[in-house]
């Protein structure tokens, strides 16, 4: 089954014509969810880091006794530095 025709267009590839630092998320995400955890992470190597960026995001909405802020701001930092090596390696080594 091609998810493809699903997925959204990256707004930022359609108006000025290359990729950006999310391009490949919903494709490595896709990836995860048949259970293919290292072609998802070729995909896109930050994948991992955006959803434990995402839970501990929702932790903070949901869980208001203990702050998460801190952890927030670190695994944030990672996955920006992921972000960026992954565009770096996907563009000039791939």
């Amino acid at each position: 089954m091609s998810l493809e025709k699903y997925m959204l267009p990256c707004l930022f590839k359609t108006v000025f014509g290359f990729d950006c630092l999310g391009c490949g998320f919903q494709r490595s995400l896709f990836l995860l969810f048949q259970g293919e955890f290292s072609a998802a992470f070729k995909m896109y190597p930050a994948i991992y880091t955006c959803l434990l960026l995402s839970i501990f995001i929702a932790f903070h909405f949901l869980d208001k006794s203990r702050n998460y802020k801190k952890m927030i701001w670190k695994i944030a930092v990672v996955n920006f530095i992921f972000m960026i090596a992954g565009y770096y390696f996907k563009h000039f080594y791939f």
